[in-house]
């Protein structure tokens, strides 16, 4: 198993709770391929640029260990929830 992290963008606009189901569907997620090692919710941050039509949004970095091969899945995932309008994962090794 690998080392990874991920920063997802979280749209500010949807309620708290929305929020944190979201963030508890993605440890969730990564859990069932692997082990989430922290989670740091950064809060609402300004934006360099818009995405999606929004100037500011909730950053969440997630510290996890799992296969290579979970990777695509979880980045699949990333692109069909509305909630997340921006992600990135990045090997720590």
């Amino acid at each position: 198993m690998k080392n990874y992290e991920t920063i997802m963008i979280i749209n500010p606009n949807i309620e708290e709770a929305a929020v944190k189901n979201t963030i508890e569907k993605i440890e969730s997620l990564i859990n069932s391929n692997g082990k989430v090692d922290s989670t740091e919710e950064l809060g609402k941050k300004k934006l360099a640029y818009p995405i999606k039509k929004q100037n500011e949004g909730y950053y969440v970095l997630v510290n996890f260990s799992s296969e290579p091969s979970f990777i695509d899945e979880l980045e699949r995932i990333y692109n069909i929830t509305d909630e997340i309008i921006k992600h990135i994962v990045v090997c720590k090794n």
